[in-house]
């Protein structure tokens, strides 16, 4: 069980990597999507053809945006990831991803969180 664990959470890392940091939506979900692709941010569309048209707009309209993994725990066909989102001209986010796997391994649904990072937070402790 923990290889299996090991490979969803690299798997997880990897696809979002080559969609987020990469700009290459398209290359991401014939890597790593499986047949059908649910999407619960309201902000993106459903399936696979929304997904690659919307980060495709992101890659344009953010050049050099970046996401850097903090976290991940794997749980079952879940992986969890807390990441640190960098959008150059806009906001910088801690994130949430939620993926959930098939038996295959590929990337079928996915949900997320994001939170803005203040610029005078309450506390020391940080977001990360």
């Amino acid at each position: 069980m923990t290889d299996l664990l090991e490979r969803n959470k690299g798997t997880a890392m990897a696809f979002y990597d080559l969609m987020f940091n990469q700009n290459k939506p398209r290359e991401a979900v014939d890597a790593y999507v499986g047949d059908d692709y649910i999407q619960h941010n309201p902000e993106v569309g459903d399936g696979k053809e929304a997904f690659i048209i919307y980060f495709e707009r992101m890659a344009a309209d953010y050049p050099g945006k970046k996401v850097e993994f903090k976290r991940a725990v794997a749980e079952g066909n879940m992986v969890v990831l807390h990441c640190y989102q960098q959008w150059p001209g806009s906001n910088d986010y801690a994130g949430i991803d939620i993926f959930r796997f098939d038996d295959q391994g590929k990337v079928v649904e996915h949900w997320d969180v994001l939170q803005v990072l203040p610029e005078t937070p309450k506390n020391d402790n940080g977001m990360f």
